[in-house]
C-alpha cells in the first residue's frame, strides 16, 4: 500500500508541474488590461486601444528580417512599460509593430 501512495504522489506532482508550466507559458503570451486581453501577435495600435498609453515607450533597436516575399527589410524593436499595477510592471516588446514578448517584474 505505501508503494501505491508514493506513485500517486509522484503522479500528482508531475501533473501539477505540467499545469504550472502551461499556465506560466500562457501568462507570458497574454496580458489583461482591465476587461481587455492582449496577446503576442497583436499590433501596437490594438495594445494601445486596450491598455492605454504606456508609462514608458522607447525604440531599443532595429532588426533586419526577411519578409514573406524573401526581401530583406529593417524593422523597429520597441519596449513599452505599463504599471505599476499591484506592484507589478509589465514590459512589452514589439518587433515590426507586433507584440512579441510580455514580461512582468515587481517594482521596488
Amino acid at each position: 500500500m505505501p508503494h501505491f501512495s508514493f506513485k500517486r504522489g509522484l503522479y500528482l506532482a508531475l501533473v501539477m508541474t505540467t499545469v504550472s508550466v502551461a499556465l506560466d507559458a500562457q501568462a507570458a503570451s497574454t496580458l489583461r488590461c482591465g476587461s481587455q486581453l492582449v496577446s503576442t501577435g497583436d499590433r501596437t495600435f490594438e495594445v494601445q486601444q486596450k491598455c492605454g498609453e504606456p508609462v514608458s515607450q522607447q525604440v531599443v533597436s532595429s532588426r533586419e528580417v526577411v519578409n514573406y516575399y524573401r526581401q530583406s527589410e529593417e524593422v523597429i524593436v520597441e519596449e513599452w512599460v505599463y504599471g505599476p499595477s499591484h506592484g507589478m510592471y509589465q514590459y512589452l516588446r514589439f518587433v515590426g509593430g507586433r507584440l512579441t514578448e510580455i514580461n512582468s517584474k515587481r517594482g521596488n
